[in-house]
Parts: structure tokens; C-alpha cells; sequence
């Protein structure tokens, strides 16, 4: 979502790349949630971000909090770091409350972009 909105908001200002602990399958609920704000990511491919270590890289941005989450990823290579502490959506209880958690995670997420785009484009 956030390498979306920041493509979006940015255009080629930045090389984006996106990448979580694990390369899990693209989440169909994320996958509507930015239809439903005009942006398709369906097309995009979830990637390890071990594929990226060996890059250096002026901002990394992480939505995980080490303190709670084991697997949120150490990144060696980055100049900035900036956490956006955004509530994972793999925590919910139930197929509803994962769609809810993903609306707000995006909406969170999109509030984000806008700031650093302001602070840093």
C-alpha cells in the first residue's frame, strides 16, 4: 500500500521498493481496499526483504514495531529510519474485522505518504 500511495503522490522523485519479513501472497482485502481509493496493486508481487539488504537506501520506512514483532526486518543499508507504527491486519479475530483493519491501515498509511512527500519531495 504505501509503495502505491508513495508512486502515486511522488511519481519518480524516489525509487520505491516494498518488502515485508516474509513473501506471503498479495492480501485480497488490501488489494480492494486501494481499489476502492483509485489505485490497483494487483499487479504487484510481495517481496522478501532479504532481496534488498545489500542496498543502500536514503529512507527506510517500517510499519512493524521491533519491540512486539520478532520478524520486523533489520536493514543495515538505510540512512533515515522512520517508523510508522500502523496495526498489523493479520491480528484479526475474524474475515470482517480483517477488512476493517485493512481499511484503517491503509487510511493510516496513505496519511503517512502525504506527510513525508510534504517533508521530504
Amino acid at each position: 500500500m504505501a509503495e502505491a500511495f508513495l508512486r502515486a503522490a511522488a511519481g519518480d522523485r524516489f525509487e520505491v521498493v516494498s518488502a515485508g519479513a516474509e513473501a506471503t501472497a498479495l492480501d485480497s482485502d488490501a488489494v480492494t481496499a486501494m481499489n476502492d481509493v483509485g489505485l490497483d496493486i494487483s499487479g504487484q508481487t510481495p517481496k522478501k526483504v532479504d532481496l534488498f539488504l545489500p542496498e543502500r537506501v536514503a529512507f527506510l520506512v517500517t510499519l512493524c514495531e521491533r519491540e512486539n514483532e520478532r520478524t520486523c526486518p533489520i536493514f543495515p543499508g538505510a540512512t533515515w529510519r522512520l517508523k510508522w507504527p500502523v496495526e498489523n491486519p493479520a491480528a484479526a479475530q475474524s474475515p470482517e474485522e480483517h477488512r476493517t483493519l485493512v481499511r484503517r491501515a491503509r487510511d493510516e498509511i496513505r496519511t503517512y505518504v502525504a506527510q513525508f512527500v510534504q517533508e521530504h519531495a
